[in-house]
C-alpha cells in the first residue's frame, strides 16, 4: 500500500512498549549472511500505516519494505522515478493539468495477480473528500463520523484539487485531471493497492485465489468504483481501516492480508518482539536486491541494550533513540561495528491541546481550551515553564555536544533562513532571559486566572500524553517537564500511556510531546498537521487553515515561500499550541560486514536504498 499522510508528510517517531527475547533471534553471524536483523525501538501495530493510529515508523518502514510505487526518495535527498514500475507524464498544464500514470506490463502482485491500472483506482477512494462524499462514504471533515476509509490521505492539496480520474481501455493507465498545476503533484500521485485482495477479503475469503477469480475480482472493484457501490466500497473501507491492524502473524493469518508488490511480503511477526519479511518470488516492481533474503526487525526499547546486542553479533543494525550510555557502548565495540552520525529529518515538539479532534463527539473541557485569552494565557505559560534548555543539556548533549533548542517549527538549526525566521516569528519570548525568568513569567499568568497560585500549589492540573516508561530518554524528559511547570503552578500527571499514539485525539488529554519524522519533501512544510480538519489537538485558525491551502496548492517563489512560513510560525507563537524541543540526534551503527548502506535525513532513513544492501 502506499504510504500516505497529510500535511507535512510526517510519521510518528515512537516508543516501544515491550521488551525482546534476545534468545528468540537467529545469531546475525549466521554463515548464510543473506539475513539482515534491524533493531527499533517500536512495536508493530498495523500493516496498513496509512490511518491516523497507525501512521508510525515501524509499520512505515515494514510497508516500504513490501510496497513499491512510481517514486522514492535518495539520501540527497531527491525524488526518484521508479520507472521498473511503471512511468507517469504530463499530459497538459493547461486549462486544466493532466498526469498519465501507466503501470509497466508483467508487474505482479505476490500472489502472482497481474498490477494494472485499476490499482491505482483506491487512491482517489482514500485521498479524494469530494469521492467519498459522492460515494456516500462518508465526509472525511465531519466531526459526527468518521468515513468508511479512516485514512490519512483526505483534505490535502490532491483532494482540493482532483476533478477527474479515468482509466485507460486497456486498464494499464490512468489519467489524473485537476484543476490546476500545483508544486508537489509528483508525491499526491496514485499508488498500487492490491484491490483484488481487498475485495476478497469484504466478501469473506479466506485464501488465494486463482489467478482467473483475482481477475473477476479486480473487474468487480473497478465496477464498484465506478457505479460509487456504496455497499462493497464500504465494506473494503472496513477491512482497509480495521483489518490490517494486526500484531502478530503466523500460519493462522488471511494471506489475503499479507499481498503486496515489494521485494519482502511479511512472514511472520510475534507480538511486541519481533516482523520477520523474506523475499517476495514475484517481486519485480522495483530494483533487484542484492543478495539479502530476509529482513527481521527486533524490538529492544532500552538503548543500551539495543547496542549490546550489536556488539553481540545479535544484530546487525541499530538506530534507536541514542542516548550518551548508547553512544559510549556503540563506541567500544571497535571495528567490527560501523559508527556513523547522520542528520535525521525528525524533531521533538510539546503540543497543547486547544479543542476538539474533527470528527470526535467528545469534547475537550480542560483548562486550555478555545481562543480566549485565559486559554491562550495558560498555554504560554505551559510552553514558558517547559524546561527546553535543561532537556538539551541533561538528555540531548551527551549525545550531540553540539546540540540547541530549536526554535523554527519549518527549518532546523543547520538550515540558511533559521536565524532569520526565529528572530522574526516573536519566539523570542519562549528564549528571554534564563529558565527561571521563563518560569517566574509562567506562575504570573497563571496567578491572572488562579490569583493563589505559587510554586508547588498545583493550581492547574494535567494530563500528559507520552511514550513507554522503557524509553529511559522519554521518561527523563517528562520528570524533568513535570518538575519545572510545577514552580509555575502546574500539577501535570505523567503516567505513560500504552499504545499513546492512538490518543493523540484524546481530550483527556491536556498536553503531549513526541516527535514527527518527515518523509517527503513538500511545500507546505511541517504545517499541514496544523491545519484545522488534520489538528489531532483541535487547533482550529481560519487564517492557519488560508496559509497552509495557499502552501498545498499554488506555485509560489522562494520569497512568497518563505513568507507564509513566517506568517504561520507567528500564528503558532501566539496561539500557543505547539513548541519545537530538538531535532534528534543521529546514530545509526552496523555490522561492517553490511555494504551499501547510505542513510537519508528523511524516513524511512537507512532502508531507502534497502536493494544495495549485502554482505
Amino acid at each position: 500500500m502506499k504510504k500516505w499522510n497529510r500535511g507535512a508528510k510526517v510519521a510518528l517517531a515512537v516508543a516501544a512498549t515491550a521488551g525482546l527475547v534476545i534468545g528468540a533471534l537467529s545469531p546475525a553471524t549466521a554463515a548464510t549472511r543473506t539475513t539482515v536483523v534491524i533493531v527499533d525501538s517500536n512495536v508493530f501495530t498495523s500493516l496498513n500505516s496509512s490511518t491516523p493510529d497507525t501512521n508510525l515508523v515501524l509499520n512505515g518502514n515494514v510497508a516500504y519494505l513490501s510496497g513499491a510505487g512510481f517514486n522514492y526518495y535518495d539520501e540527497k535527498p531527491e525524488l526518484v522515478r521508479n520507472t521498473t514500475f511503471g512511468t507517469y507524464k504530463i499530459m497538459s498544464k493547461t486549462p486544466t493539468f493532466k498526469v498519465k500514470y501507466t503501470v509497466n506490463k508483467g508487474r505482479l502482485w505476490s500472489d502472482g495477480t497481474p498490477i494494472t491500472g485499476v490499482d491505482l483506482l483506491l487512491s482517489n477512494v482514500i485521498s479524494s473528500d469530494a469521492y467519498s462524499i459522492a460515494a456516500g462514504l462518508g465526509d472525511p471533515a465531519s466531526e459526527d463520523k468518521k468515513p468508511a476509509f479512516d485514512s490519512l490521505g483526505y483534505g490535502g492539496s490532491y483532494s482540493k484539487l482532483i476533478k477527474d480520474v479515468s482509466i485507460a481501455p486497456d486498464r494499464m493507465s490512468v489519467v489524473l485531471t485537476y484543476s490546476k498545476y500545483f508544486p508537489d503533484w509528483e508525491i499526491a500521485g496514485p499508488g498500487p493497492s492490491p484491490v483484488h485482495a481487498l475485495v476478497a477479503m469484504a466478501m469473506g475469503e479466506k485464501k488465494l485465489g486463482t489467478s482467473a477469480h483475482n481477475v473477476a475480482l479486480k473487474s468487480k472493484f473497478l465496477n464498484a468504483y465506478i457505479a460509487k457501490d456504496k455497499d462493497l466500497l464500504s465494506k473494503i473501507g472496513k477491512v482497509w481501516s480495521n483489518d490490517y491492524n494486526v500484531t502478530s502473524v503466523d500460519a493462522k493469518t488471511n494471506p489475503l492480508l499479507l499481498v503486496c508488490n515489494g521485494a519482502y511480503i511479511v512472514d511472520n511477526i510475534v507480538k511486541d518482539q519481533r516482523v520477520t519479511m523474506k523475499l517476495n518470488s514475484n517481486y519485480n516492481s522495483g530494483l533487484p536486491t542484492s543478495g539479502i533474503e530476509k529482513v527481521v526487525f527486533t524490538t529492544i526499547p532500552d538503548p543500551t541494550a539495543a547496542a549490546q546486542a550489536l556488539a553481540n553479533k545479535e544484530v546487525d543494525f541499530y538506530e534507536a533513540i541514542a542516548t550518551a550510555d548508547s553512544v559510549a557502548a556503540l563506541k567500544k565495540i571497535g571495528a567490527a561495528v560501523t559508527v556513523e552520525g547522520v542528520t535525521l529529518a525528525t524533531y521533538e515538539h510539546a503540543e497543547v491541546r486547544s479543542g476538539k479532534e474533527q470528527g470526535t463527539k467528545v469534547d475537550y473541557t480542560g483548562p486550555f481550551d478555545g481562543m480566549s485569552q485565559k486559554a491562550k494565557d495558560l498555554r504560554t505559560a505551559w510552553l514558558l515553564a517547559y524546561p527546553r534548555q535543561e532537556i538539551i543539556d541533561k538528555i540531548v548533549k551527551p549525545v550531540n555536544a553540539k546540540a540547541v533548542v530549536m526554535n523554527s517549527h519549518q527549518y532546523f538549526p543547520s538550515e540558511p533562513n533559521y536565524s532569520k525566521m526565529v528572530a522574526a516569528s516573536g519566539m523570542a519570548k519562549f528564549t528571554a532571559g534564563t529558565q527561571a525568568d521563563r518560569t517566574a513569567d509562567a506562575l504570573a499568568l497563571v496567578k491572572k486566572y488562579y490569583p493563589s497560585a505559587a510554586a508547588g500549589s498545583a493550581s492547574v492540573k494535567l494530563t500528559m500524553l507520552w511514550g513507554s516508561p522503557s524509553n529511559t530518554r522519554r521518561s527523563a524528559e517528562a520528570a524533568l517537564v513535570k518538575a519545572e511547570v510545577a514552580k509555575a503552578g502546574f500539577d501535570v500527571t505523567t503516567t505513560p500511556t500504552s499504545g499513546w499514539s492512538s490518543f493523540l485525539g484524546d481530550p483527556k488529554f491536556d498536553v503531549q510531546f513526541y516527535a514527527w519524522s518527515k518523509t517527503a519533501l513538500t511545500q507546505a512544510g511541517n504545517f499541514g498537521s496544523f491545519k484545522s480538519t488534520d489538528s489531532q489537538t483541535g487547533y482550529n485558525n481560519l487564517e492557519m487553515d488560508k496559509i497552509i491551502t495557499r502552501l498545498e496548492t499554488e506555485v509560489l517563489t522562494p520569497t512568497e515561500i518563505y513568507n507564509l512560513y513566517l506568517a504561520a510560525e507567528k500564528i503558532l507563537v501566539e496561539d500557543a499550541v505547539t513548541i519545537p524541543l530538538f531535532q534528534w540526534p543521529g546514530v545509526i551503527a552496523y555490522n561492517s560486514a553490511l555494504k551499501g548502506v547510505n542513510p537519508s535525513p528523511l524516513s524511512p532513513s537507512f532502508l531507502w536504498n534497502f536493494w544495495d544492501w549485502h554482505f
